[in-house]
């Protein structure tokens, strides 16, 4: 009988080898994801804030600017926290399962 090798497939941006398996790229993954999407949050917060404090001291006079930029950084940031809780509930789920 001929021996096959089959060679594992893996998502776009790894690479495989035979042995090892995939091999993560520096960059990729769920935590890279995650981490990136709280410092957008943040920027977006940061930026709402500071428009926020000009309006107060007379620096700004643009209001519809500011209330748009606190709405979207307030948006964000509920988004942000129901993905939390998601990730929360799916990882309290899997600790449930029986092996």
């Amino acid at each position: 009988m001929n021996k096959l090798s089959l060679t594992p497939v893996s998502p776009p941006g790894q690479q495989t080898t035979p042995l090892s398996g995939p091999v993560k790229t520096p960059g990729s993954g769920f935590g890279r994801i995650l981490e990136d999407s709280v410092g957008a949050v943040n920027k977006q917060i940061e930026t709402a804030s500071s428009l926020s404090e000009g309006i107060m001291a007379g620096k700004q006079s643009n209001i519809h600017e500011t209330m748009i930029a606190v709405e979207k950084a307030s948006l964000s940031f509920h988004m942000l926290t129901r993905v939390q809780g998601k990730v929360i509930d799916a990882y309290k789920e899997i600790m449930r399962m029986q092996l």
